[in-house]
């Protein structure tokens, strides 16, 4: 007989187990755009729930205009993510983001090397080379509720509402309006690595194509 699995208690400082890698597109104050590139979100129906940092530019804008566009680049394009990765569009600098690296960086379009595109709903620009692109629109905002002991929040949870999707015609099934899952790779983040999928396993039960 197989011996059982062994497990055992583990504390990792961070919990990204496997996520999608997504650039949210907003609007500064003085009109420019900005992206803020982030690992926590997930979809249901037409609602997008996104984890966002409290001393990023990205949750400011959004919070001030209640309009983005949440980008989902491919796996191919990790290098670019990473260009912006340790900058931020705050200025300045807050400290405990420079004490881990940051820097400011007004032109993130320009250093990631990455297009913008007009929206057809709200202000922010698409991301031109992002297979997918969701337009969006704020609906709520919530900071982390405290519990005794505990530091601070440094995060907030964001809902917002799709109102268009754009996806790039090589990734979809032609003469529909799904998403080929054999052909779109998206970049996953996993425990600070990025990460790509493999092969597809199967379909689910309720899978139209």
């Amino acid at each position: 007989m197989n011996e059982p699995t062994r497990h055992r208690v583990i504390a990792p400082r961070i919990l990204y187990f496997g996520t999608p890698v997504a650039l949210l597109s907003t609007v500064g104050e003085d009109g420019a755009p900005n992206l803020t590139p982030f690992s926590s979100v997930w979809a249901l129906d037409d609602r997008l729930v996104l984890g966002l940092g409290l001393m990023g530019q990205g949750l400011a804008n959004l919070e001030r205009t209640r309009e983005a566009v949440v980008n989902l680049p491919s796996a191919a394009q990790w290098p670019q993510v990473e260009r912006i990765a340790p900058t931020t569009g705050r200025f300045p600098v807050p400290e405990a983001k420079r004490a881990m690296g940051y820097q400011h960086e007004p032109r993130k379009f320009e250093r990631a090397g990455l297009t913008p595109l007009p929206s057809g709903t709200v202000a922010p620009p698409r991301v031109a080379e992002c297979p997918l692109q969701f337009e969006a629109v704020l609906l709520s905002a919530h900071r982390s509720t405290l519990t005794p002991g505990e530091d601070a929040p440094s995060f907030a949870i964001v809902e917002l509402r799709v109102t268009r999707v754009h996806a790039h015609e090589d990734i979809t099934v032609p003469g529909t309006h799904h998403v080929d899952v054999t052909r779109w790779r998206p970049l996953l983040y996993v425990f600070r690595h990025y990460v790509g999928t493999g092969p597809g396993l199967g379909r689910n039960f309720r899978a139209e194509t």
